[in-house]
């Protein structure tokens, strides 16, 4: 049967067609362990979790007759390890990214093998407009239809939907003196910074894994997310490296011909013809995905992937020269199918795909509101040039949604510019944690602040991977970074309980 790309250019990334040539990522979501596919996928039986909903509030910043609209906000949560009220113990609260919270859930495993050390509650939001927490009565398309509905999907109203449910979920458990620690993992990192920063009477710390929440006009280069993932393949093999950058070109030209797509189509296994600038596409995601999950150890998050899958590719590439596949085309197919075709279960690759299993299809309006993350490609690199461009994007933006993007908004609201200055002055009980091997960690935090402003930086590793549940082949610096933010959660606990006495 066919394998379709799962739609990982719908789901983990949105095509600016009008201004690039390839496409521009947003943030994979936490990582699937393998064996939690079957074993978690039914949480009412297994009790990992259990579901519940809460009554939000539309609009929490004006006081219209819409903004007092109310919606169906899902969380889950589970109990098994939590002390209970009485022993004020503490609650951990992942902050919603943008897709399904079942998917964030089951995947988070760090919270979960961490509960019974502190005896904690564990709840998981869903991010508004995402999964079932859909305003406008749950009708996508009223949600969805216009920039009318979708103004409340924003990144503050998130945040002030977070703060709401907690504080209602505290009372209603009689722990009001119970400790609140944040947990998330890429936008749901960021999301988790900044709560932290809006609202430090609620949460007493937070574990912002992977946030990029430097990554925005005029605070970090626009090339250092490809440049990141051209040095990861680089380090692997030149060979490798070259390859990858040679085929570009070879692919547009092969494009021009029916004979050349004929080839395209027989080289990568293509269920039909597609276009050059299809197949491109579906190239970068694949280069680009698998940089973001370069794990140490075997992954199953939207495909099944062995550890350390940028080396398997290049030694795929590598392999198919040693062994006179001297067409550039069948070493291209070789590594990509590392990514796609693991399991070896697909007998050819559709394009086409347009599903959204995970409900993630929200994220382009955020990225054409506020979510302004410049992405550019340096001349002379792995992928083809592209200069960052804010008018393209405001022209696709218009074109879309008919609305101007601010990209200054998020520096606005929550800062960035000279932040080890301003958050030492004002911030405190934040860790930042980045894999240098991850492309977005170029925007995240790289250099502790202060003592309680504490950056913890992986030279191996990949995007929010402390995150993902432990295993037995899980190398000695992972478990360090684990240990290490256990232990500062810990003391910020202490501290807490110190002070409440």
């Amino acid at each position: 049967m066919p394998l379709s790309s799962l739609s990982l250019l719908l789901l983990l990334f949105f095509s600016f067609s009008l201004a690039f040539s390839h496409f521009i990522p947003t943030f994979p979501s936490s990582k699937l362990h393998p064996e939690l596919i079957t074993s978690h996928s039914s949480s009412l039986s297994n009790g990992l979790y259990k579901t519940k909903f809460f009554t939000q509030t539309l609009d929490h910043f004006d006081y219209t007759p819409q903004s007092n609209h109310k919606f169906q906000q899902r969380y889950l949560f589970n109990d098994t390890y939590w002390g209970g009220a009485k022993n004020n113990a503490p609650i951990f609260v992942y902050t919603g990214n943008e897709g399904n919270i079942e998917w964030f859930t089951q995947n988070t495993g760090f919270m979960f093998e961490t509960a019974p050390r502190f005896k904690a509650l564990l709840v998981f939001i869903e991010h508004r407009f995402y999964g079932k927490s859909v305003p406008f009565g749950g009708n996508r398309e009223v949600a969805y239809g216009n920039t009318t509905t979708l103004g409340y999907l924003s990144s503050t109203q998130a945040l002030a939907d977070y703060a709401t449910l907690i504080i209602d979920l505290k009372k209603n458990l009689s722990a009001i003196d119970s400790p609140v620690v944040l947990f998330g993992g890429s936008y749901g990192g960021m999301l988790a910074a900044w709560f932290r920063l809006k609202y430090p009477h609620i949460a007493i710390g937070a574990l912002a894994s992977s946030a990029p929440i430097l990554h925005f006009p005029g605070l970090v280069s626009p090339y250092v997310f490809y440049d990141t993932i051209a040095n990861d393949f680089r380090s692997e093999s030149e060979n490798c490296y070259n390859v990858i950058k040679g085929s570009w070109k070879e692919i547009e030209d092969a494009g021009k011909t029916d004979e050349g797509l004929k080839l395209l189509q027989k080289s990568f296994r293509l269920c039909k013809n597609y276009s050059s600038d299809a197949l491109e596409s579906w190239l970068s995601a694949a280069w680009t995905y698998t940089a973001m999950t370069d794990y140490p150890t075997p992954s199953n998050f939207m495909n099944p992937l062995p550890a350390y899958p940028i080396k398997k590719m290049c030694e795929a590439i590598d392999k198919s020269a040693k062994e006179n596949k001297t067409s550039r085309f069948e070493r291209l197919y070789a590594a990509a199918n590392v990514y796609y075709n693991y399991s070896a279960s697909a007998t050819c690759f559709d394009l086409d795909d347009n599903a959204d299993p995970h409900d993630l299809g929200g994220w382009q309006w955020q990225a054409c509101s506020e979510m302004i993350m410049p992405l550019g490609v340096r001349k002379d690199t792995m992928f083809p040039q592209s200069e960052w461009s804010y008018q393209s994007r405001s022209d696709y933006c218009q074109f879309a949604y008919d609305t101007t993007p601010r990209p200054h908004w998020i520096t606005t609201e929550f800062g960035g510019y000279h932040i080890h200055q301003v958050l030492k002055r004002s911030a405190s009980n934040i860790i930042f944690f980045n894999g240098l091997r991850d492309p977005w960690s170029g925007g995240g935090v790289l250099k502790s602040i202060s003592k309680t402003l504490v950056a913890i930086v992986a030279k191996e590793g990949a995007h929010h991977v402390d995150l993902r549940y432990s295993t037995k082949e899980d190398p000695k610096w992972l478990t360090d970074v684990r240990e290490k933010e256990i232990k500062i959660i810990a003391s910020w606990i202490k501290q807490y309980y110190r002070d409440l006495q």
